[in-house]
């Protein structure tokens, strides 16, 4: 293999083509201030006497002041892309030329030890760093001006107007990253910002128009193309009504990701990078601030195993946990297809993280005894589960086989093997359940709870809602049903739902664990609710197409479904913790022995048929109710018996 020398390889050949570039201009213009400083000193007339002395000494300076401005990097600079801290190193390096300059004069000429170089008055080396900072701060601002300014105006693509949300510093970044971009020029009109201060003052050479209330009359008014707002500047129910108002007047909504957005993908941070309006977007929360040092000392250099992890919360969790350079993850999971995917994901990670893909179900004992001797973990975030509430109503001896049975058997493993921290992943649909999946979560959640009480295990539940486009959930579906066409299938008009993004609930459910000392259920803040209905319309206005273009039709409750779920049991107190996004259920201590008699009450009937396993339910746990698809249900048949 051929190896390039340094001084082959192209890189560095254009590198020192530029910098030569760059020197001779900069030697130009050392020269121009130079002679400038001359004639200015001696009132702009040419005399004989002090042309000599510039000639003299105009090579030397001119060295000098080369070999200063190389040595701070200011040969290198893109003239470009001028900031202001390069005007601000400038002035420190004409600075720096000045007082060196004066040394020598001071030090040498004065008194003569050059004889042949004639002395340089003081008020000319003044004059000379005034005009060096003029001439090359001049250019540089000119230089950035024509490429912001002027060559969009001369773009064989037309520039495209935009108005930017928010002047704050996301904003002035849009602003002349968009001036500056060269691949899609464009025109930016100003600013709209809810500041009152802000109103009539310019940023980046741009005016504040207004507030956000009047853009669709500045969108109308001005030929308004694009709308760019900073990811995560807008709370979600503004960013709707943004989107709504934008939609309207006929112009396209534009988000600049945020950084560790663009740090998480494969987008570059060369340039602004606008991306269209996601769902995540329209039902935005405030970003997680974690505790860091609290997270490091619960995963840092310890054994780490998570359960389900191919599922949509168990790969996040593995992905939060990696961050935090555990000792060894153990990625458990039964679908092999899912655990392959998260492998060849894991593998490409450089420096590559100490973790191992095990194939495992958690109702298997004597695989999960293996995994147990074999590793030995130290923290385990337990969630696999089935999660669907229509298929568990079908087939309810698999809910309480793998939710409720799963958990007893590796939370029993986990007491036995001396786990540090345990932690459940639960959901809203444990609180007063109608569904099948529902109830399974609540047994879960009490067997832990009942657990903790005689383990030195910490047990740990963390209770949340809807994962925004997690594995089978409604935003793929609706995104599935749109591409096909239509119709989008609501189940209600009135059906409503908590939402957090994927990220959040894995990040605060790593929070929720560093903070628990056992027998605790946390519930994560889930925001407000949002309508199923309202969701689909704006996937729809996503999609770029009209509110008439593709229809909406209700096909009534599913069985187990409820309209709205709940986070709180009504004799649950709702506890604030040191986290502002995480609350304690204050909750009666569940009793182990109660507990493990209805789990083998219900081991009798599993093999039973749907009808009876619910009835038992019934009968077993007071806190489960038939949803209203189920009672339509029963009421359609006794209305056919009693025709019959």
């Amino acid at each position: 293999m051929k190896i390039a020398l340094p001084s082959q390889r192209p890189g560095l050949r254009r590198f020192s083509r530029r910098a030569a570039v760059l020197m001779i201009v900069h030697a130009a213009v050392f020269t121009v201030a130079y002679f400038m400083a001359f004639y200015t000193r001696n009132d702009f007339t040419v005399q004989q006497d002090w042309l000599a002395n510039f000639v003299a000494t105009v090579a030397g300076v001119v060295l000098l002041k080369l070999t200063i401005f190389y040595a701070l990097g200011l040969c290198h600079v893109s003239w470009g892309r001028v900031a202001f801290g390069d005007l601000t190193n400038l002035l420190w390096a004409a600075t720096l030329s000045m007082l060196v300059v004066a040394s020598i004069d001071g030090l040498f000429l004065s008194t003569g030890q050059l004889p042949w170089i004639p002395r340089v008055r003081r008020s000319v080396i003044l004059l000379d760093w005034a005009a060096t900072i003029l001439l090359l701060g001049g250019l540089r601002t000119v230089w950035r001006s024509i490429r912001e300014e002027l060559r969009p105006m001369f773009s064989s693509v037309p520039a495209r107007t935009a108005l930017i949300i928010g002047a704050g510093r996301a904003g002035e970044m849009i602003a002349r990253g968009l001036q500056a971009a060269s691949a899609k020029p464009y025109y930016v009109m100003g600013f709209l910002d809810d500041d009152p201060a802000l109103r009539q003052t310019r940023v980046a050479g741009l005016e504040v128009l207004g507030c956000l209330d009047d853009v669709g009359f500045l969108v109308r008014k001005r030929n308004v193309q694009e709308v760019i707002v900073p990811s995560g500047y807008l709370s979600g129910r503004q960013f709707r009504a943004l989107l709504t108002e934008c939609t309207e007047a006929g112009a396209e909504l534009k988000v600049l990701p945020g950084i560790d957005e663009l740090l998480s993908g494969d987008k570059v941070l060369s340039r602004v990078q606008l991306r269209a309006v996601e769902i995540k977007d329209l039902l935005r929360r405030e970003p997680v601030q974690l505790d860091d040092s609290a997270i490091r000392k619960l995963v840092t250099g310890r054994v780490i195993m998570v359960t389900g992890a191919g599922g949509s919360i168990g790969a996040e969790i593995c992905r939060q946990v990696i961050r935090y350079a555990p000792l060894k993850l153990l990625l458990v999971e039964r679908s092999e297809n899912a655990l392959f995917l998260l492998q060849q994901e894991f593998a490409r990670l450089q420096p590559q993280p100490a973790f191992e893909p095990l194939l495992a179900d958690v109702t298997d004992e004597a695989r999960l005894e293996q995994i147990m001797q074999l590793h030995r973990p130290e923290v385990i975030f337990h969630a696999a589960a089935h999660k669907h509430v229509p298929m568990m109503e079908w087939n309810p001896a698999e809910a309480i086989k793998n939710n409720v049975f799963g958990t007893r058997l590796i939370a029993r493993l986990a007491d036995q093997y001396h786990v540090c921290e345990f932690v459940v992943i639960s959901t809203d649909k444990a609180v007063n359940p109608t569904s099948v999946m529902g109830l399974s979560k609540l047994l879960a959640e009490r067997f832990v709870q009942g657990l903790s009480r005689h383990s030195d295990t910490k047990f740990i539940v963390v209770r949340f809602g809807n994962v925004l486009a997690s594995n089978g959930s409604v935003v793929p579906i609706f995104q599935d049903q749109i591409r096909r066409g239509g119709p989008l299938t609501v189940t209600h008009p009135g059906i409503e739902r908590f939402f957090m993004t994927i990220p959040e609930a894995s990040q605060l459910v790593l929070q929720a664990a560093a903070m628990g000392s056992g027998g605790e259920v946390f519930v994560l803040d889930m925001g407000e609710r949002i309508k199923i209905v309202d969701l689909a319309r704006d996937m729809v206005a996503l999609s770029g197409l009209a509110a008439d273009d593709i229809e909406i039709v209700f096909t009534g409750l599913r069985p187990g479904e409820k309209l709205y779920e709940e986070l709180y049991f009504d004799e649950e107190e709702r506890v604030a913790t040191a986290h502002q996004k995480v609350f304690c259920a204050r909750h009666r201590p569940a009793d182990l022995a109660a507990v493990e008699a209805v789990l083998d009450d219900l081991r009798d009937v599993l093999q039973e048929s749907p009808e009876r396993i619910r009835a038992r339910l019934r009968r077993l746990v007071p806190e489960y109710s038939v949803g209203q698809a189920d009672e339509e249900a029963e009421a359609s048949n006794m209305r056919r018996l009693y025709a019959k």
